[in-house]
């Protein structure tokens, strides 16, 4: 991992300081008790050893996303999260994506904030596979949103959370006084046209309210806008879009195979997320 990102992290057990070892292969904390092992792919597994990973997104569900971020189809999300890393005002900080994925995201997010290094944290050590490859400036690490993140207070100057869950204590603690906050969630005429064709998870209208009022002992929000568009997608492309988000839990794939197939080919489908950007109190 990158010695500006080892920089950053603390110990997930007892919150001392972390550091890499000589051989570059292990993580110890300060404090002498804790070491955690790099994997040859290169991501850190920080994850306490009573954590739950059944949450983690599987393999297949993994694959589908990496196929289906990088044929370009959520371009407009990326170049959004980037005009915010561009437009950052804090005067230092790493840009650190929780619930990151492959890193897709953050990767843009970095090529747009050449004097920053990034973090991609997430549960699934498939995603991060590839989340230790998405940037050349960036570290990837296993670890539960839920609880106490493997970062130092202060030490994000942007904070991203697309499509994932959040912990609004820890993303205040993590995120630099002046930084920003940057969610994206999707409204309820994302995918629209497949919702009830193939009988996946609905978004309420509601959603953004919730955001705000669980956010809001921790972030003021400062502005919301939305990205939306339209994706033309034939049917193995439909596949992919479920198989990579919350239905794949919740469908039955020979089912969905025959819904699909009765759909138009390709069909005109449409994309709409909010992206909300907040500021710690």
């Amino acid at each position: 991992m990158l010695h500006d990102v080892v920089a950053l992290l603390r110990c997930p057990h007892c919150g001392a300081d972390l550091a890499a070892a000589s051989d570059a292969r292990v993580l110890r904390c300060t404090a002498g008790r804790h070491t955690f092992d790099i994997a040859r792919q290169g991501y850190a597994n920080l994850l306490a050893g009573d954590a739950r990973t059944g949450t983690a997104d599987t393999a297949d569900m993994v694959a589908a996303r990496d196929a289906f971020l990088q044929a370009g189809h959520y371009k407009p999300i990326a170049e959004a999260l980037a005009a915010e890393a561009a437009a950052s005002e804090a005067p230092s900080g790493a840009v650190v994506d929780v619930g990151a994925g492959t890193g897709h995201y953050l990767a843009h997010t970095l090529d747009a904030a050449p004097d920053r290094v990034g973090l991609a944290l997430d549960i699934s050590k498939y995603a991060l596979r590839r989340a230790a490859k998405a940037h050349p400036r960036a570290g990837a690490l296993v670890c539960d949103a839920w609880r106490p993140l493997p970062v130092r207070d202060a030490a994000a100057a942007l904070v991203l959370n697309v499509f994932a869950p959040r912990n609004p204590a820890e993303l205040r603690r993590i995120l630099h006084p002046g930084g920003t906050l940057a969610v994206v969630t999707p409204t309820a005429a994302h995918l629209a046209e497949l919702v009830g064709a193939l009988g996946l998870l609905r978004v309420d209208d509601d959603k953004k309210t919730r955001l705000d009022a669980a956010l809001a002992p921790h972030f003021t929000p400062d502005r919301a806008h939305r990205v939306g568009f339209t994706l033309d997608l034939g049917h193995d492309d439909i596949a992919t879009v479920v198989g990579m988000g919350p239905s794949a839990w919740h469908t039955d794939p020979a089912e969905l195979r025959t819904r699909i197939a009765a759909l138009p080919d390709p069909l005109a489908v449409t994309a709409e997320v909010t992206l909300s950007r907040y500021r710690p109190r």
